[in-house]
């Protein structure tokens, strides 16, 4: 096992992190965490006498030199990440880091914010003939996004999408995803914090999310879902039709399947 340990915190509600990522917290000497965003009550996991380290008032330099101190007295580290790491999680600079210096990573996945806010508001991105993707983006702000990704090149897809680090931008996101293609009355909600006790969900289409947003005093740290999935219209998937064949089962030609 190696000593570095990358582990998402999954998206607010501690008992979110997956039993693995659970674990190498638990045995962990030193444990640098994302302070800013991650629940502290994933914290009370430690063991008693784990040194912890907020990441918050850290530079890159800070994050790597205390990991490279801590494996030369062979103590494990776990580097705690808010969701899953893969998505804005700026683990790759980390990694590159410890590469330069030899120093051996895990990567534990964790539950992604946009797959907390999904089940919170029990909704599924992918809905058989209305959507099949999902976009996961943000506008492009101090970090800059490239041209040929920018909202209103990705809003002629019509399809799903959940645009992180951006609702501090609500109003410039709505006009850029109406510049785009979407219309007026697409369904659209923000949802603040998901999963966490002062989560707050905000629903209503492209024409008012904004003001709602404002009057729900949203300004950081929510997520954007745009789409016909938020809508009334779907159909149901051919998994459990009667009807279907596939490899587990025979379909029946005469069953009558539910068309809505």
């Amino acid at each position: 096992m190696s000593l570095i340990s990358f582990v998402g915190a999954g998206p607010g509600d501690p008992d979110l992190i997956t039993l693995k990522g659970y674990r190498r917290l638990a045995e962990a000497d030193v444990v640098i965490y994302a302070g800013s965003l991650v629940n502290p009550k994933l914290l009370d996991y430690c063991k008693p006498g784990a040194q912890k380290f907020d990441s918050a008032s850290m530079t890159l330099d800070d994050i790597i030199s205390r990991m490279a101190e801590s494996v030369d007295k062979n103590e494990s580290v776990v580097r705690l990440q808010t969701g899953d790491f893969s998505i804005y999680g700026s683990i790759r600079e980390q990694v590159e880091e410890l590469k330069k210096r030899d120093i051996d990573y895990e990567c534990i996945p964790g539950v992604s914010s946009f797959l907390g806010a999904a089940a919170q508001m029990g909704v599924e991105y992918t809905v058989p003939e209305i959507a099949q993707s999902v976009i996961i983006t943000r506008i492009s702000g101090r970090t800059k996004v490239p041209e040929d990704e920018s909202l209103t090149s990705l809003a002629k897809h019509h399809t799903s999408m959940v645009i992180f680090l951006s609702v501090q931008s609500i109003r410039r996101v709505v006009r850029q995803l109406i510049a785009g293609g979407y219309t007026d009355e697409t369904p659209a909600a923000v949802i603040y914090k998901a999963t966490w006790p002062d989560e707050k969900m905000v629903k209503g289409t492209l024409a008012d999310i904004a003001d709602k947003v404002g009057k729900a005093g949203i300004s950081r740290t929510a997520l954007i879902m745009v789409g016909e999935f938020l809508g009334d219209k779907y159909t149901y998937s051919k998994l459990y039709d009667p009807t279907f064949t596939h490899t587990y089962r025979k379909g029946i030609k005469n069953a009558t399947a539910k068309k809505d």
